[in-house]
């Protein structure tokens, strides 16, 4: 299977940077077809309605949650994704050439979800010794006994990927490009905790010794409690970054630019003390992050990558983002605290900035707007010149019409729905990622309305 890498990605030389665009943020699990016929039918949308940036979240193989941010391998693509009326030729050559560009994730991912089910769903640190710890006999053993179920996990991560490079190949012949996102830790209970456990904190028994969180902020009084094993940066220094570099790498096979969610942990993280009730006990660690993005750079050149920098941001943390030419972001929903220099405010942003009215983990802006207390409102209404009745599309023209290069909007607020269409509340666990987009809703007047708008602002 052919890998294609994206181009050079400073602000100015990353194709998606380089000028002006609109782009719509819909994750592929709110389409109805998956990767086939529903994605290629949103690509024709959105190129109908003059948006050539397409963001998606992270396509990992989800737990019960479904959350994205939580996957069993990041590696690995969402088998529930997959379009099951396109299927891919897994008696073929080019099924040979995946599994052989495959060999340093495949093996190690199918191998855990075979043992994963074999223990019926238990966390891999509750399995026996043998396959806990990766005992070669045991691992050989299970290779024979289990070569049909091993088999049917290749096939299908064939199929994602065969259906995913084909589904980019089409965005890219109607003018699309694709903006993905990995996020900054893995999963406790994933196959590269299994399979690469010296890159974390854990014990012999494959518990974590403190896990990742951020300290109370905008979204919780508590904080916020992830859990997700940290990693031993020591001795991610030693071997040169070789996982996080794989990872990257691995990411940008897929897409023309990528978001790090949680930029600013490659400056310094949050470490909670393992078995802590919430994150307000945690402490901030360094980071080797400048070490491992002067790698990146220096083996792609620009780095095709955005930096979510949202939340608690030092001076640290802009510093390695900038002196590295990354992107940053800039949410308009966060911007009306009353001060007329807030980052979040269209007039302050950058140009290298992706900006959005909200993300995946903020409400609608029409669920946003109605919960204002009525001084907030008061200032959203001056600032928007604009009413109850005028909003998402008075926030959307403002963001249209900022400087920034790449504006992004929501399918939600695209749709001007209200909370019921929220995606993700952060702290929460149920009740998450369970959205679709509603049959027959991306019609040609409302993709006429949004070409003039990307038109008028330079967008489309």
């Amino acid at each position: 299977m052919s890998s294609i890498l994206p181009a050079a990605a400073s602000p100015s030389s990353n194709p998606v940077l380089a000028r002006r665009r609109g782009g719509v943020l819909l994750h592929v699990s709110s389409l109805g077809a998956g990767l086939g016929r529903g994605g290629r039918a949103f690509i024709d949308w959105l190129a109908s309605a003059g948006f050539t940036v397409w963001q998606i979240l992270p396509l990992g193989p989800t737990g019960r949650d479904g959350s994205p941010y939580w996957v069993r391998s990041d590696s690995a693509g969402n088998a529930a994704l997959i379009d099951p009326e396109e299927p891919a030729p897994v008696n073929s050559n080019e099924f040979q050439a995946f599994l052989e560009e495959s060999r340093d994730w495949l093996e190690d991912y199918a191998a855990f979800e075979v043992l994963s089910m074999l223990n019926h769903g238990t966390p891999w640190w509750t399995w026996s010794a043998e396959h806990r710890d990766r005992q070669i006999a045991a691992m050989e053993r299970l290779r024979r006994e289990q070569s049909q179920d091993l088999r049917v996990i290749r096939e299908q991560q064939f199929t994602f990927a065969w259906q995913w490079r084909r589904l980019h190949e089409y965005a890219r012949s109607r003018g699309v490009y694709l903006f993905g996102d990995v996020p900054f830790y893995v999963a406790p209970d994933s196959a590269e905790a299994w399979a690469n456990r010296e890159q974390f904190l854990l014990d012999a028994a494959g518990h974590p010794t403190a896990v990742a969180g951020v300290p109370p902020d905008y979204f919780s009084q508590f904080g916020q409690l992830w859990g997700n094993p940290l990693y031993d940066w020591d001795v991610m220094l030693k071997d040169g970054f070789r996982f996080w570099r794989s990872r990257i790498r691995h990411q940008l096979r897929r897409v023309d630019l990528l978001r790090i969610d949680h930029f600013r942990a490659l400056a310094a993280h949050w470490a909670v003390p393992a078995g802590a009730s919430d994150a307000r006990g945690g402490s901030w660690q360094p980071t080797p992050g400048r070490e491992l993005l002067q790698l990146l750079k220096t083996e792609m050149g620009d780095l095709p990558l955005v930096a979510e920098d949202l939340g608690l941001i030092t001076w640290d943390v802009e510093a390695l983002r900038r002196d590295f030419g990354l992107a940053g972001m800039r949410v308009m929903q966060f911007g009306f605290d009353g001060t007329g220099d807030n980052l979040h405010l269209p007039h302050m942003y950058e140009r290298s900035s992706v900006v959005y009215t909200g993300t995946h983990d903020n409400d609608t802006t029409v669920g946003w707007y109605a919960s204002l207390d009525a001084d907030t409102r008061g200032r959203v209404d001056y600032f928007l010149r604009a009413g109850p009745g005028q909003m998402p599309q008075a926030m959307i023209h403002a963001l249209s019409a900022s400087v920034a290069q790449l504006a992004i909007v929501p399918m939600q607020d695209v749709l001007g729905l209200g909370s019921e269409a929220r995606l993700n509340t952060p702290g929460t666990v149920i009740g998450n990622w369970s959205w679709r987009l509603p049959e027959n809703s991306l019609t040609p007047d409302l993709a006429q309305r949004f070409a003039l708008l990307n038109r008028v602002f330079g967008r489309a």
